[in-house]
């Protein structure tokens, strides 16, 4: 069908053309206080066009795959191209970049397929061990999720490829207190197979004992103290710095990092590596979206900013191969992404962040980031604990942390204990003096 689809747009006038197809499933079921509250199933087949005419590009999608929808779509994408604007930049990825043989294993397909039924006991057994957990008086629920998606991809300059992945996902929100003194809480994990989520009892007593840790939060007056990130969240300390190394925002100059690329970035003891290979990884993939062969790759070594993340039109456009980190959707050009990113393990845990810190405030909620994405100047909104002589001494709230993305990377502290959750992952992180709004 994507040779059909491709052949037919040359054919047409396109100058280069590539076809992807993309079919998902997915079930969702959600329980409160022990009832059935939703049950969701979703299938959908849709399939994108992206072609060339000499310098102009369009990209459509859509979900009719009859032949008369692709012929549809191919007369659309082709009157839009005609009709775009030039970009000397655009064009597929280089045919000598292209991944090439037969795709990588990366064990991303669970074939075990859970029913309706098998994921609402699984949200239920969640659901109930957070409201087991004394001090918990209420719920937000469970919920269980899983799907199946399956991508191809086909080019005018030879690249086929396509792989398919599973995801399973569970989580619980507890609810502790009432009234004015109530405190909610989650905890949830997601994973490519089902087996490696952790058991339903877990997630939920994780919960319940967040909700009620939290209970008597106060609000605490603005100072600077050393901040830690604890590991659950501590990836979104990252999230900014994924954005400034990202190919299209140097070329376009709206980067704090724009001028750093050979430079001390972090730490000299802090490396970050971004394997798109990982087994059973959730940014995982055999190759990238431009049909690009993808490795693994310290972004940042000792310290140093490495590389850029490229896609072939911010390569070209700043004069670099590109780095196999094409991300895209059905439609639209691709942009950029990581694989699996990893911060490298310091050499204490998170209590012995707490202990050399001595007093300070532990974030375990954050929400409401604003970045300036020129300077880096970056604040986030918090709750957590406040310690002081290496230990918990309460919960607080309704707080703001604020700092530059600049100083802090070159003074964050890594801890050792990495847990993986999702495709960008980081120990707790110590930062020694960060501004704190309070009351």
């Amino acid at each position: 069908m994507l040779g059909g689809v491709v052949a037919a747009a040359m054919k047409a006038g396109a100058s280069a053309a590539e076809a992807v197809f993309a079919e998902r499933a997915a079930l969702s079921v959600s329980v409160r206080l022990g009832a059935l509250e939703e049950v969701e199933r979703e299938e959908s087949r849709d399939l994108g066009v992206r072609v060339f005419v000499g310098a102009r590009q369009a990209s459509v999608s859509g979900s009719d795959v009859s032949p008369e929808g692709r012929d549809r779509l191919v007369e659309r994408v082709m009157a839009m191209a005609r009709l775009a604007a030039e970009d000397p930049w655009a064009g597929l990825a280089p045919a000598d970049r292209l991944a090439g043989g037969k795709g990588l294993d990366l064990d991303l397909f669970d074939p075990a397929e859970p029913d309706a039924a098998a994921l609402e006991d699984r949200a239920r057994a969640a659901e109930a061990s957070a409201l087991a957990v004394a001090g918990v008086t209420n719920s937000g629920g469970g919920s269980a999720t899983w799907s199946s998606t399956a991508w191809r991809m086909v080019s005018s300059a030879g690249f086929r490829g396509a792989y398919r992945a599973t995801a399973s996902s569970l989580s619980a929100q507890a609810i502790a207190g009432e009234g004015a003194a109530m405190e909610q809480a989650g905890e949830g994990r997601a994973t490519r197979w089902l087996a490696d989520l952790p058991a339903p009892d877990q997630i939920g007593v994780q919960a319940g004992r967040r909700a009620v840790a939290s209970l008597g939060a106060r609000k605490i007056d603005s100072t600077t103290a050393p901040v830690i990130f604890e590991n659950r969240l501590s990836s979104s300390l990252f999230s900014p710095f994924i954005g400034a190394i990202s190919g299209p925002s140097v070329a376009r100059g709206v980067s704090f990092l724009k001028d750093r690329l050979g430079s001390r970035v972090f730490a000299a003891n802090v490396t970050l590596t971004d394997d798109p290979h990982k087994a059973r990884g959730l940014g995982s993939s055999p190759f990238d979206d431009e049909g690009v062969a993808n490795q693994a790759m310290d972004l940042v070594r000792d310290g140093v900013l490495t590389s850029w993340l490229l896609n072939a039109s911010s390569a070209r456009q700043l004069g670099l191969p590109t780095t196999g980190h094409a991300s895209r959707g059905l439609a639209g050009p691709p942009g950029v992404g990581v694989g699996n990113l990893t911060v490298s393990l310091g050499q204490t845990d998170q209590a012995g962040l707490m202990r050399d810190a001595g007093s300070g405030l532990l974030v375990t909620s954050m929400f409401g980031p604003s970045l300036n994405s020129n300077t880096g100047d970056w604040s986030v909104g918090c709750s957590g604990h406040w310690f002081e002589h290496g230990e918990i001494a309460y919960p607080v709230t309704e707080i703001t942390v604020a700092g530059n993305l600049i100083d802090i990377y070159a003074r964050l502290v890594p801890a050792n204990d990495l847990e993986i959750r999702g495709h960008v992952n980081a120990p707790s992180i110590l930062v020694d003096a960060l501004s704190i709004a309070g009351k």
